[in-house]
């Protein structure tokens, strides 16, 4: 019987699914995030999950284990000093699965399999950042925005405080 027993198969021989899954975990600690089919990401999610769990662990045994799965020594060397310390708080659950609809060709079901952002380590991802960059014109312009918010609070309080002394007046 095969109770419980869980095997990524997609009409792939082992070694296929094994390169497969070993691309993408590495493109996924290169890059951040990768887009992919909903099958392929719940594996390859699996697959990352325990790369990281040896990444925490962090001795030589477990580098040489993730070598051996990833076949990537740039890809473990990163996963090791970056990726694994972002989540050294956090017990598991290190990516999350957005799904973006169905691909034109074939409709399947598409998704960007990407990092969970650590609650001890909270840095935007690459694309966030380059798209928070602020020119000096921008700032001029926030800190004249500020400074007009500043002038309309004031006025705002001036009618309670007159309204108040009517009352007042009225009684």
């Amino acid at each position: 019987m095969r109770h419980r027993k869980h095997t990524f198969k997609i009409g792939r021989s082992g070694a296929h699914r094994k390169a497969l899954l070993a691309n993408q975990v590495c493109s996924l600690i290169t890059e951040g995030e990768i887009k992919t089919t909903i099958v392929k990401a719940k594996e390859t999610r699996r697959f990352a999950d325990r790369m990281v769990t040896l990444g925490k662990k962090g001795e030589l045994h477990h580098r040489r284990m993730a070598i051996s799965k990833l076949r990537d020594k740039d890809a473990v060397a990163l996963l090791f000093s970056e990726v694994a310390p972002k989540f050294a708080n956090r017990d598991g659950g290190y990516t999350r699965i957005i799904r973006i609809g169905t691909r034109i060709g074939d409709a399947a079901e598409m998704c960007i399999l990407q990092w969970v952002e650590a609650e001890n380590n909270p840095e935007p991802s690459k694309k966030k950042a380059a798209a928070k960059k602020v020119t000096p014109e921008a700032k001029k312009k926030e800190e004249t925005v500020e400074v007009k918010e500043e002038k309309t609070e004031a006025p705002a309080e001036e009618p309670k405080v007159e309204a108040k002394k009517e009352e007042k007046a009225k009684k």
